[in-house]
């Protein structure tokens, strides 16, 4: 069958049904997702090479939001979260944009940047200009370090350099601009970083410092677009209202702190399950919210086109890789990868912003209309009725029950479910 992210029923059935439509569906073979059953997971015997003091694992629930189509390509999306509504949210904002083509996406080159710290330069323009003026040098200089990824196309850029006035002083900083191709590129960027900074302090001056990578990735990007119609919306007022709600973040940091984790929730959920770095995603993406003014805004906009519908986009860094690290060594993450079908970490890095984008209009959309509890309730419903010690054959009617009382609590679950087993 051709592939597709449109799945019917996929709630309704058994954990290992799933798994297997999701495969068949995938157009992978389901073996290449084994690592999404627990006991075909992360290890202790792995994951005790992977940190220090390893006691144990901690496992979280791995998700697959439907009905997305990035450039033309139906995906299906592997989210890790504890969160309730959110890979629901996903998916029913992807629903909403299949009717218009889905997501469409672009991203700059894989460029990620490392510092290098120069201190007690007398004159540090002239300081800046000496560290530009060797530029050849330090490049060659940085790129012998990894002839592998010169090889695959990669390496530096340019160099550049700041001067940077503090309390404790005027710094010279230089920085190394490479391409990292499929990497998330700490590890290169840093060992160059590294290699260059004894010769970097003597052109300059001074003394070299601090040598290592910047996770304000301004400079690999990536973008997504969609058009959420308002015949599917409910209409015009709607749609007005929910550039209304993403205007406010834009202008209201407490709004946008709000605004922007509804955006990381799609975003670190993919992150994670593909075993990259949620926290360097987190902080590249936290410092892109901040204006030119200093003001910290809405990371994505809503608008209204000419025909009256939404138009969501989002751009956003992006360091995320496909070689190295648990991207490779964790199971779940190469069942993540193969579920998902990239072979760039550009191409993952446009799916993960166009799911940011989907959570984030669904959540707009949900405030807009009717309320964030009333959906996110229905879900987290069944995490109460299960604490509450409810069985898998009690949770449908306790869930049914807490909704219905609009009282999404544990004690209230505790009362209903010891009334529907004395009723019995």
């Amino acid at each position: 069958m051709p592939r597709t992210s449109r799945i019917q029923g996929l709630r309704d059935l058994s954990v290992d049904a799933r798994r297997r439509i999701v495969a068949e569906s995938a157009t992978v073979d389901p073996q290449r997702i084994a690592a999404f059953a627990p006991q075909h997971g992360l290890g202790v015997e792995l994951a005790d090479h992977m940190i220090e003091n390893v006691v144990g694992v901690m496992e979280l629930p791995v998700g697959v939001a439907t009905n997305f189509t990035v450039n033309g390509r139906d995906v299906l999306v592997p989210m890790a979260s504890e969160e309730a509504s959110v890979v629901a949210a996903a998916s029913n904002s992807a629903k909403v944009a299949r009717a218009h083509g889905g997501f469409f996406t672009s991203s700059t080159e894989p460029v990620m940047q490392a510092q290098v710290q120069i201190i007690g330069v007398r004159d540090p323009e002239a300081g800046r200009l000496r560290l530009l003026e060797a530029r050849q040098e330090l490049v060659e200089l940085a790129d012998a370090q990894d002839p592998k990824l010169v090889e695959f196309g990669g390496g530096v850029r340019d160099i550049s350099v700041r001067v940077v006035p503090s309390r404790a002083g005027t710094y010279v900083v230089a920085h190394l601009h490479v391409d990292v191709r499929d990497a998330m590129g700490a590890n290169a960027v840093n060992t160059m970083a590294e290699a260059v900074a004894v010769r970097a302090g003597q052109i300059a001056g001074g003394r070299t410092l601090l040598r290592i990578l910047t996770n304000k990735a301004d400079q690999r990007l990536s973008r997504a677009r969609a058009v959420f119609g308002a015949e599917a919306l409910g209409g015009e007022s709607v749609v007005d209202d929910i550039v209304h709600a993403a205007a406010l973040a834009e202008a209201d940091p407490y709004r946008a702190a709000t605004h922007n984790k509804g955006i990381m929730n799609g975003i670190s959920a993919v992150v994670l399950a593909t075993g990259n770095d949620t926290r360097a995603v987190e902080a590249g993406a936290h410092s892109h919210a901040i204006s030119p003014t200093g003001h910290y805004t809405s990371m994505s906009r809503f608008e209204k086109d000419a025909d009256g519908n939404v138009v969501g986009t989002l751009e956003l860094p992006m360091p995320v890789g496909l070689v190295g690290g648990a991207t490779k060594l964790h199971p779940v993450a190469q069942a993540s990868i193969a579920l998902l079908g990239v072979t760039t970490a550009t191409e993952l890095a446009e799916i993960i912003v166009a799911v940011g984008l989907a959570q984030n209009f669904g959540a707009v959309r949900a405030l807009a209309t009717e309320g964030i509890q009333r959906g996110h309730m229905s879900l987290h419903a069944r995490n109460v009725a299960l604490t509450a010690g409810a069985s898998a054959e009690e949770v449908p009617a306790l869930v049914a029950r807490l909704v219905a009382d609009r009282q999404v609590r544990a004690d209230h679950a505790q009362r209903v479910l010891a009334e529907m087993r004395a009723g019995r």
